[in-house]
């Protein structure tokens, strides 16, 4: 998944980037980034958001993606084949975790 504005996403590398970083290997790298934007933001994925989960289910590094975006506190689209609301689950129950 590509950063909409801010060009932080996986499949674009910024900055000091590493010699090798996992994102150079992102199956996103040269899609589409409104595709990884879609309107709705629900635990259940809808129509909206079926390519770009199609690209993120073939993804080499989709753990290494969906890590980052929950590590980072990404909230916005679609990142290692789920969606920010998703993300937010897995935060919660992280803190609920003792």
């Amino acid at each position: 998944m590509t950063g909409r504005t801010t060009g932080r996403g996986p499949g674009h590398a910024t900055g000091r980037a590493a010699a090798h970083d996992w994102r150079d290997e992102a199956a996103c790298l040269g899609e589409d980034p409104e595709i990884f934007f879609p309107l709705s933001d629900s635990l259940s994925p809808g129509a909206e958001a079926r390519t770009a989960l199609a690209v993120c289910r073939r993804c080499p590094v989709l753990l290494d993606c969906r890590n980052w975006a929950v590590e980072h506190g990404e909230d916005a689209g679609i990142w290692g084949a789920t969606t920010a609301a998703q993300r937010r689950a897995v935060r919660r129950a992280e803190l609920d975790t003792p």
